[in-house]
């Protein structure tokens, strides 16, 4: 049987608030991705404190983003609309050409 592992899930969870990933986690508390997963499986307070945890930091990161929009970060205001109120950009393409030669240009800007 397998010693088990005393995990500080005050610090588990100040670890997902920053969206650590389960790997990083198993690399933090030095064990392995398969024991941060089992744990997850069969521990309500680990799993508890590391959704929590992840939860609080989405709220965080978006509590920044809506604070960078409102102070009027233009290209914040448009992703958080596009991500949030589904907006879209649209751009209208006339699939006709009336007898016109439509010429294309390949520009490598890497060429030499």
């Amino acid at each position: 049987m397998r010693e088990e592992i005393d995990f500080d899930l005050v610090e588990l969870e100040g670890l997902c608030r920053l969206c650590c990933t389960q790997e990083e986690l198993a690399a933090y508390f030095n064990v392995s991705t398969e024991t941060i997963r089992r744990r997850l499986n069969d521990d309500p307070r680990f799993r508890q404190a590391y959704e929590s945890g992840r939860a609080n930091g989405k709220v965080s990161l978006r509590r920044i983003q809506m604070g960078l929009a409102e102070d009027g970060n233009a290209t914040m205001a448009v992703w958080l609309g596009k991500q949030l109120l589904g907006q879209t950009d649209k751009q209208e393409i006339d699939q006709y050409n009336h007898g016109e030669k439509i010429s294309i240009e390949i520009v490598n800007p890497d060429a030499v």
